[in-house]
């Protein structure tokens, strides 16, 4: 039986940010990945942004990790030399009945420390000649990153700290244990023993926990498949900052975001599915045209291509309230030596160093009162 300090189930973006926190600490950290390479779930499938920290409630979780890890994740594309771009984010109001909605926006941004501005008519109009709108609100701390170059970036400083990263390795059995969680991988018998288990595995987070004998249930929750679509703009994109909507139910809307390059790409939507599945239905850019022209009314027919397709790892279902980020260790369910990330979605990626902080601290909050 091989020992092992801390273990990381999953290696996207957050449990590689974890996996980098431990290692940086001095602890001793295999991350097992079922995948052959890190990153190509969640982390890989997204837009790419990085997040103001806007739209949560305030004081939640998701509020204060989005908030503090923006500023981190800022800080460390410059030490580090990852690709990024400040180049800020509109919210628009494509009516008058809008501009409610933006006060409404602004306040509940300001409670979370974020500073909006608001843009009338002519002054959006005046830095994005294409929009059809009444108004705006102007985020100037959201940005892009190259999500590839940060996934990479954390590995190799991990790695360099002796963490290692094992893909093709599905953990299929977890045994409690006075010594430490015994690890089984890809339906073998246990090989593994972990002092700490981190749960990182984003929309497979839930059926990890499940492996878990004897865990309590009550404190896992039901997994729901939330697919969203991208497409593609052929062409040279209008715009130079990101173009959001007002949210709508389940989701931020179809909104406009640019790669590092300057393209231009349009998603997500919300799409229930029941399974994980990246196919992107061209049929559905009917919907993603109608929804882009409220804000981009000289879109051209033929103009949006399919591009790929990503799952929120959601802990509520349709028509449900969205939850907080969940953040459970012994504390919480009473398992020693496990912490479980659960709903980690939007804002994850940006929130994922000061999530990886809040972890480690937990844990070694957790080893020093035993």
């Amino acid at each position: 039986m091989d020992k092992v300090d801390v273990v990381v189930i999953g290696a996207g973006a957050v449990g590689l940010a974890v996996a980098r926190c431990f290692a940086l600490k001095g602890r001793e950290v295999l991350i097992l990945e079922a995948a052959d390479n890190f990153g190509t779930g969640t982390s890989s499938r997204n837009s790419e942004v990085i997040h103001a920290g806007i739209y949560y409630p305030s004081g939640s979780l998701k509020a204060r990790m989005c908030v503090s890890g923006r500023s981190l994740l800022y800080d460390f594309c410059e030490e580090y030399g990852v690709p990024y771009r400040r180049c800020g984010k509109l919210i628009v109001a494509t009516s008058e009945m809008q501009l409610a909605e933006l006060e409404r926006i602004k306040a509940a941004a300001q409670a979370n420390g974020v500073a909006l501005e608001f843009f009338s008519r002519a002054r959006t109009l005046a830095l994005e000649p294409q929009l059809a709108c009444e108004g705006a609100l102007y985020s100037p701390t959201t940005g892009i990153i190259d999500s590839h170059a940060y996934m990479l970036s954390l590995l190799g400083q991990a790695e360099s700290r002796g963490a290692m990263l094992v893909t093709d390795s599905a953990v299929t059995h977890l045994q409690l244990d006075p010594g430490g969680t015994l690890i089984g991988i890809n339906g073998e018998e246990p090989s593994l023993q972990a002092n700490t288990v981190i749960n990182s595995a984003g929309i497979y987070a839930p059926h990890i926990a499940r492996l878990v004998q004897g865990f309590p249930p009550g404190y896992i929750p039901t997994p729901y498949f939330c697919k969203g679509n991208y497409f593609t703009l052929s062409g040279r994109s209008p715009f130079e900052r990101l173009v959001y909507p007002i949210p709508e139910a389940g989701g931020l809307g179809v909104h406009l975001t640019l790669d590092l390059a300057g393209r231009a790409r349009f998603g997500p939507d919300v799409q229930w599915v029941d399974e994980c599945e990246y196919t992107v239905e061209p049929r559905r850019a009917e919907r993603f045209y109608a929804a882009i022209r409220t804000y981009w009314p000289d879109l051209a027919d033929g103009a949006l291509q399919p591009a790929y397709a990503g799952i929120r790892p959601r802990i509520t279902g349709p028509n449900e309230p969205l939850v907080d980020f969940r953040v459970d260790g012994p504390d919480t369910h009473g398992v020693p030596g496990i912490v479980n990330l659960f709903g980690i979605e939007s804002p994850g990626l940006t929130a994922s160093l000061a999530l990886a902080e809040l972890v480690a601290t937990r844990a070694e909050r957790l080893a020093d009162t035993g």
